[in-house]
């Protein structure tokens, strides 16, 4: 079909005809939901709630707020803009700037990769937890799980359904957290939204660590491998996003809550391994033991999550949806988790590592999203869509916000 440019500038594309819609739409809508959910709740977010609970208290609400927040202007702009233009997100930022979309790839693929030592240590060391063995033979057992899972036919249904269960087990676990302990819920909700402290520093990382990075093209990517492409599924686009940011959101917040409720009754957190020590003191051995479960669950999906999408940034040549790399797709995914486990035999504490990577990924979504943003503009990209001027005008705040607050955490960093 040729392309057709009027007097409005109203293009007829063949975008417009990418109707082919999978057989179940909405199966890969959750697929995508629960992956990027998951994938937002990993080993890092647990390290670094638990970390700047214990440093600001209550205060820290407010950054899980805007935490919230920026995921349904992020994620909402990223979905759409990525569905609806049939691409995923390297080969659209290509379709901008020629090599755009190697820039893209390298600085999701190597954040996704630093994301993925953290989480294959955070799986270590629930496994350590709840067995007594080294986190390194822990981190080697969960890499070797997540390669078994991408390997056996089927595997996007294998790694859609592990998921949804270790999802399930997350929120139960968190839930019976909440309720054994005292939750000080008023003075939760009053510094949330009054706070009496804004660290920037927490912004950045919290934002970084769970809506930054490869973590906002997860959903995207998943979806389009899924076959959802076209404006005309935006219904499960929306469906998905909200799903996904729901889920996210809820356990955002019960961890929040319990890491407060442990703080303010006066302890301590262990700076080692801060999210343990909220567990271990909260119910005892008991509750230690289900911390460890939740940190292997959060590790397993998250090592699937990264490995799936920054994988996806390297399949693909440019103007191609299935290019040159795609036979070796495979190979690189159990390369990216072999790298990333033997990785952390030499780094080690994966606490520090994952809130460093947390703030890192922070500086990349400015860069990303405003990526996405103008190709929302270009009817070359989305045809005759009409991207949502609520979600332009909120996606570029997001971006001055965070280039804002990236910049000054870095200059208070030195």
């Amino acid at each position: 079909m040729a392309n057709k440019t009027t007097k409005d500038s109203k293009i007829t594309s063949p975008l417009d005809d990418l109707s082919a819609t999978p057989r179940n739409p909405r199966g890969v809508a959750m697929g995508a939901a629960f992956l990027m959910a998951m994938a937002a709740v990993g080993p890092g977010f647990l390290t670094q709630t638990a970390t700047f609970t214990g440093q600001m208290g209550a205060n820290f609400g407010f950054a899980i707020l805007i935490c919230i927040i920026f995921d349904i202007i992020v994620q909402m702009n990223v979905w759409r803009i990525i569905v609806v233009s049939g691409k995923k997100a390297q080969v659209i930022a290509n379709d901008i700037f020629p090599g755009l979309g190697y820039f893209l790839s390298f600085l999701v693929g190597l954040g996704g990769l630093f994301f993925n030592i953290g989480n294959v240590g955070g799986a270590g060391l629930g496994l350590n937890v709840l067995f007594g063995i080294s986190p390194e033979n822990g981190a080697v057992i969960a890499a070797a799980l997540a390669i078994l899972i991408f390997v056996v036919k089927n595997a996007l249904t294998v790694m859609d359904r592990t998921v949804q269960v270790l999802a399930f087990v997350k929120v139960a676990i968190l839930v019976y957290i909440i309720f054994i302990m005292a939750v000080p819920y008023h003075e939760a909700v009053q510094h949330t939204f009054l706070p009496t402290k804004i660290d920037f520093y927490s912004i950045v990382t919290i934002v970084g660590g769970t809506v930054g990075g490869y973590i906002s093209f997860s959903g995207g990517h998943r979806l389009i491998e899924g076959g959802l492409r076209g404006k005309q599924n935006i219904k499960y686009v929306n469906e998905g996003a909200l799903t996904g940011i729901g889920i996210a959101s809820v356990i955002r917040v019960l961890l929040f809550l319990a890491g407060l409720a442990v703080v303010v009754a006066g302890n301590q957190l262990d700076p080692t391994n801060p999210a343990a020590s909220i567990f271990k003191i909260a119910a005892g051995n008991f509750g230690y033991k289900f911390f460890g479960i939740l940190l292997f669950a959060a590790g397993m999906t998250s090592i699937l999550g990264s490995t799936f999408t920054s994988t996806s940034f390297l399949d693909y040549a440019v103007g191609s949806q299935k290019g040159a790399f795609a036979k070796y797709r495979k190979a690189l995914i159990l390369s990216f988790i072999i790298v990333s486990t033997v990785i952390f035999y030499f780094i080690g504490n994966p606490a520090k590592v994952l809130v460093f990577v947390g703030a890192a990924n922070g500086f990349v979504l400015p860069i990303s999203l405003a990526i996405l943003l103008i190709a929302g503009s270009s009817a070359k990209i989305i045809g005759t869509y009409k991207h949502p001027k609520w979600l332009t005008y909120s996606g570029w705040l997001v971006v001055l916000f965070m280039a804002y607050a990236s910049l000054k955490t870095v200059i208070g960093l030195f």
